[in-house]
Parts: C-alpha cells; structure tokens; sequence
C-alpha cells in the first residue's frame, strides 16, 4: 500500500511538472524613433540566443511595418491576425528562421491591441496558454515611438530594451518614450542599447545624456546594456537577408551582438507563477483595456 501511495506521488509530481507552464522570459526591444536599427537589434539578438542553446520565439509586435519576414527572407502564409480571427492558432503561424529561431509574423496593417474586443481578447490568451513549444525566451520588436500598442507591449514584458543612436532626435525620442512608461504607467527599469556607434565612448556617452535628464526628473533606473558599432558588415548581412551573426560571425557588429546575448542571459529569471506566456499575454491586455479605457 505504501509503495503504491509512493508510486502514485511521485506519477501526480510528475504530471505537474510537465503541465505546469515554464517560466519565459520576455524582452521588449524599442525606441523612441524609427531608423535607429530596432529589429536589426531584435532579429539579431533572437539568433545569438539561440546559439547559446536557448529556445527563442521573435515576436513582430510592429503592427503597421512589419518586417522581421522581409529582413529574414522569409514568406509566412499566415500571421497574428489569423490568429486573434480564430482562424488559425498560434503553432500554425510560426515560422521557423535561422537557428532553430521560432518567428510570429506580425498581423501588418490590422487593428491595434487597444481595438480588439473581450472574445478576441480571450482568443489571443487561449492562442499564447495553448503554444506546445517549449522556449525560454520571448522577444518582442515593437513599433518605434509611444503609440498605444507600444505601451501595452513594453509594460506586459519584465525587461524594456530601449535602442537609441547618436541622432538627437534620437535621444529626445528617447527621453519621451521613457517619460511616459514611467511616469504614466509605472515601468521603472530600462536597458540602453547604444546602436550605430563609431567608438566605444560614444556609447556612453549617449547613456549619459539619457541619465542626466532621467535622473533630474523621473523615478527610473537605467542600466547601460552595451554598444554595437557601426559595421559595413551589417549593411552586407541586410542584403543577404540574413543576421550579420550568422553571416559574418567575426564582424565587430556580430561579436558585439553576442556579447549582449550573454549579459541578457544573466537577467533574473521570472518565478513560474508570473513567467508563462499567458501571463504576459494577459497582462498585454489589461494594459490594453486601460488605455481603451482612460481614452472613453
């Protein structure tokens, strides 16, 4: 009887370990502007994860210019938009890119997050808590700029990679994307990615314009990520239609890629009980319904 009791516990143990969703974890990768090499950073950070043996999804959260399939080569047959339809689920319209990278085209041109309604709301959370791939890593490429769907996807994910270039547009885009996640929505950690940059210093410097108006005038902290330099390399991978890490894996622009794949790798992990997919899914449409909310 007891070594059955025993049997039975340790099946019931194992069970839960199986059906219990796996903590993910979910990065946002934006900017205050478009231009500043966002998707090149998020498409390129996605693969040197999976070099590192993590399982990554790449979402292509940039509702209006999608690109990430364009930037890969790839033709997808189906994206979001059949998916928040119902008319197809979430495994069907991934797209598998380099790397063993998993890819969710983006539903280009089709309505914000903010204008779905309850029932799509509840299919997009069904879509996410029914995925049977297992990852360890979400990447979301969001649109540039503080649009509606930006917030929502920047607030749902646990880290907020903001990319900015020696523009000063740049900065001061920046600064307002920043302004307006933390003083209006409460995101009070951001990650800087200096991208395009011809020395090392330069990168920091351009952390430091950031912190020094940050630091006089909100409650947020900001931890300098690391720099890609500028690389003709780069500009050679886009036309090949392919991540300069796997085309020219020796370029400074691939090397320094890598290295940022190593120290986003070190990030805490979320619990299990706030890491699943779904969660970030669900809190993607709270965020969601406020905003619809405080506009009405």
């Amino acid at each position: 009887m007891l070594m059955s009791e025993s049997h039975d516990q340790h099946q019931a143990a194992g069970l839960r370990t199986i059906t219990e969703p796996k903590p993910v974890q979910v990065l946002a990768v934006t900017s205050g502007k478009g231009g500043v090499g966002k998707t090149n950073v998020s498409v390129n950070l996605a693969v040197s994860l999976c070099m590192q043996g993590r399982s990554v999804m790449l979402m292509d959260a940039d509702l209006g210019l999608a690109n990430i399939d364009v930037m890969l080569g790839l033709k997808p047959a189906y994206n979001l938009s059949h998916v928040i339809k119902g008319e197809r689920s979430l495994d069907e319209v991934i797209v598998e890119g380099q790397q063993g990278l998993k890819i969710i085209p983006a539903a280009s041109g089709v309505k914000l997050m903010a204008d779905l309604d309850p029932m799509e709301h509840v299919g997009l959370i069904r879509a996410f808590s029914e995925l049977s791939c297992d990852l360890d890593v979400l990447i979301v490429d969001t649109a540039a700029g503080i649009a509606d769907s930006v917030v929502s996807f920047t607030r749902a994910a646990q880290e907020v990679i903001v990319v900015v270039c020696d523009e000063p547009a740049s900065i001061t885009d920046a600064y307002a994307l920043i302004k307006v996640l933390n003083m209006d929505h409460g995101v009070q950690r951001f990650h800087i990615l200096s991208n395009m940059t011809h020395t090392a210093q330069e990168g920091h410097n351009l952390f430091s314009k950031l912190t020094r108006v940050t630091d006089q005038y909100l409650d947020a902290t900001l931890s300098f990520m690391g720099s890609v330099p500028y690389d003709d390399y780069l500009r050679k991978a886009i036309k090949r239609q392919k991540p300069v890490v796997e085309s020219y894996p020796r370029s400074r622009a691939a090397m320094a890629f890598k290295n940022l794949a190593v120290k986003a790798d070190k990030w805490p992990r979320p619990e299990a009980a706030t890491g699943s997919l779904e969660f970030f899914v669900e809190r993607l449409i709270r965020s969601s319904t406020r905003q619809t909310e405080s506009i009405t």
